[in-house]
């Protein structure tokens, strides 16, 4: 750890913001190369031009909420260079955003090193997914800046990051359950960012065509989630039963699916409830990011990067909190080893599908334990000392 510190004081926060610039300059030498923009871009134009937004023959092209076509209509009329450079920097920025804030939230000494020394873990892992502009990232930075918010009890903050989050990806909804039962009286924010978000995208086309994306929009969600005869090769915890030859059926995998809902239900209550305030946050939405990335049924290897830099961050924790140790030593290693899989596709090909989220699960499992001890610790602690 003393080794260690002076050296990522700096060094892991440099080579996050110079690996985004790097980006940036790739997003203006060849904007369509290695993105998912033109999904994005047609999913606006057809907005504007009243045309289906949705193929439902298809599991890939446009797969977002309407409101998202809205959202991203306005970097459409910048053009490919600019608009590029504006939608990375959105997403960069707030996931960026969010860590700092998460940081001095844990408080206590060594904090520059805490984001440093977390960002330097994540990068290889979140890396992928900010150059190839997935709203990946804008949805990560927008669900731990709406924990946060929530716990803090903002409302204002709450309804705001809620919606950008649920424009993100639909797949925010989770986040939003679990922070509408950790804080009851935030439900009404909850439920009418979900309606601002639904009515968004009328102020810019008619609402007959809207019903119908909308009706559309809701089978496609409900097909993507049963239907395992498309080309799409999910990454999620029936992965590596599938590499091996042992496919789970659909109907078990929803029983583990609601399984591991009530567990990250249950032990996001207890983080609220038994951890101190900082890491409280960063448990609460470790364990939510663990459960959207193994157990969402549309995982591809780059929504990993949703659990990227929380996995890092909470491991600079445990560097600091236990003074290194085999744990985080082995942790640290997982989480950079892990997000280096995908540079070659050689490696790509051998550990495609199951490798991340065997080893995801490892990483933020060890984690999870982690915080429940510290938890449990501060429990018997005050029972001592109120005894």
């Amino acid at each position: 750890m003393k080794m260690s510190k002076p050296v990522f004081d700096r060094l892991g926060f440099s080579l996050w913001i110079g690996a985004f610039l790097v980006v940036l300059a790739m997003v203006l030498r060849s904007p369509h190369t290695r993105t998912v923009w033109q999904a994005y871009i047609d999913g606006s134009e057809a907005l504007l031009a009243g045309l289906p937004l949705y193929d439902t023959q298809s599991e890939m092209g446009y797969l977002y909420a309407p409101a998202f076509a809205a959202l991203y209509t306005p970097i459409v009329k910048l053009g490919p260079h600019l608009g590029g450079v504006v939608w990375h920097t959105l997403g960069f920025a707030v996931l960026t955003y969010a860590a700092m804030r998460q940081v001095r939230k844990l408080g206590g000494g060594e904090l520059t090193w805490l984001l440093s020394f977390g960002l330097f873990l994540a990068l290889p892992m979140a890396l992928g997914a900010i150059r190839n502009g997935q709203a990946t990232i804008l949805l990560t930075g927008a669900c731990w800046l709406l924990t946060l918010s929530a716990l803090e009890g903002r409302r204002a903050e709450t309804f705001f990051w809620a919606s950008l989050a649920i424009i993100a990806k639909p797949t925010a909804i989770i986040m939003l359950l679990l922070v509408g039962a950790l804080r009851l009286r935030l439900i009404p924010a909850l439920v009418l960012a979900v309606l601002f978000v639904l009515a968004l995208p009328y102020a810019f086309a008619p609402a007959g065509y809207l019903n119908d994306q909308y009706r559309v929009f809701a089978q496609m969600l409900t097909s993507m989630a049963v239907d395992n005869t498309s080309h799409f090769v999910a990454s999620d915890f029936t992965a590596p039963f599938t590499a091996v030859g042992l496919p789970i059926p659909e109907f078990g995998a929803t029983i583990v699916r609601m399984v591991m809902a009530l567990f990250t239900l249950s032990a996001v209550i207890w983080f609220d409830r038994k951890l101190e305030r900082g890491p409280a946050g960063l448990a609460i939405f470790l364990t939510a990011t663990f459960y959207m990335c193994v157990f969402n049924p549309r995982v591809e290897p780059n929504t990993y990067a949703m659990i990227a830099v929380p996995a890092g961050l909470a491991i600079a924790l445990l560097w600091r909190e236990e003074r290194g140790g085999v744990l985080a030593s082995v942790l640290s290693t997982a989480l950079f080893a892990a997000g280096l899989s995908g540079v070659d596709r050689h490696v790509h090909d051998l550990l495609f599908p199951w490798f991340r989220p065997i080893t995801v699960t490892l990483i933020a499992g060890s984690l999870i334990w982690w915080f429940w001890a510290k938890a449990r610790e501060k429990v018997v602690n005050a029972g001592i000392a109120n005894g």
